[in-house]
């Protein structure tokens, strides 16, 4: 996470806004912005401790998939400065563009990949550094949004992921969109100045309250599980009500649901491995445990996995 934490009282003295507002309406207390950092050396150090957890070295890496909408450049992709920075030269490295899904559609192809045979371990990363295509003006935006990265090893092994869900419905990809560059030639001219993130609220919680509790009740009924069976539900971080809705939806204790937006925010692809990071590092996660990951947001896309740990 990026070292500069900024609260909700230190957003309502550049906009009109309040930390009441904000923290009753989002869960949102805190969330960490870059300054220093970047997509790429957050997603460095990320993986630096994941592969240290994990007990391996980044020669024995075979694959790194980043997720992320926000890299440093267009080209090269941030998870080829990830396998730079790492010395992980035996890796073949890209990234890819689910939104707030990214990390569990990185998960499901590290997966895909190993069970064919064509590789065995695996880095796969979360990473956003959302403040820069945040419109600082408009606050019923960016207030919801920090920056950060996450990342988990990947291996070929008897037990993991036991199920898995993903689906898209580009037909209401308007609700959440930010514009790339336009085209400008020397025969069409348009303004180039940056785009900015555009949400439509209502409409993203109205498709997280019922796709991700449908997808989680598939991937579980799909692993052979109950909903009762599942020891915790890691979700996307995207809002408290959302979050509580969803564990309403299936019947399942809110405790079961541990959160980390009241202290990162919204942080995309990386608040999948960031939750994930911190309660496996508090012991909150024990051996056998049965384990949902679920993340949603633009595309839309919805991601959904059911793994013992």
């Amino acid at each position: 996470m990026p070292e500069m934490v900024v609260t909700n009282d230190d957003l309502s003295k550049i906009m009109d806004t309040s930390d009441e507002w904000i923290s009753s309406r989002t869960g949102i207390r805190e969330r960490r912005l870059a300054r220093e950092e970047t997509t790429a050396s957050m997603s460095v150090t990320a993986a630096k401790r994941a592969l240290e957890n994990a007990g391996i070295t980044a020669q024995e890496i075979d694959l790194i998939i980043v997720g992320t909408i926000t890299g440093d450049y267009v080209t090269p992709s941030t998870a080829c400065e990830v396998q730079a920075a790492l010395g992980a030269d035996k890796a073949v490295a890209f990234d890819i563009n689910a939104a707030c899904s990214g990390f569990m559609f990185a998960l499901h192809i590290a997966d895909a990949y190993i069970k064919t045979g064509v590789y065995k371990t695996a880095l796969i990363l979360g990473a956003e550094t959302l403040s820069k295509i945040m419109d600082w003006n408009d606050r019923s935006t960016c207030v919801l949004f920090g920056d950060g990265a996450g990342a988990a090893v990947v291996r070929s092994d008897e037990t993991g992921l036991l199920a898995y869900d993903q689906g898209s419905d580009g037909a209401r990809g308007t609700v959440l969109t930010c514009r790339s560059r336009e085209n400008n030639n020397p025969f069409v001219k348009n303004p180039t100045e940056p785009s900015y993130t555009h949400m439509d609220g209502q409409e993203v919680y109205k498709f997280a309250v019922t796709t991700v509790p449908a997808s989680i009740k598939k991937v579980v009924g799909e692993a052979g599980l109950t909903i009762e069976d599942i020891d915790c539900f890691a979700l996307h971080q995207a809002n408290i009500r959302i979050i509580q809705s969803v564990a309403k939806r299936l019947k399942a204790p809110e405790e079961k649901f541990p959160t980390s937006l009241d202290h990162c925010g919204n942080v995309s692809a990386a608040s999948v491995p960031i939750l994930l990071d911190e309660i496996n590092r508090k012991g909150i996660l024990k051996p056998g445990m049965k384990i949902v990951l679920s993340g949603f947001g633009g595309g839309l896309t919805w991601g959904s996995a059911v793994l013992e740990w």
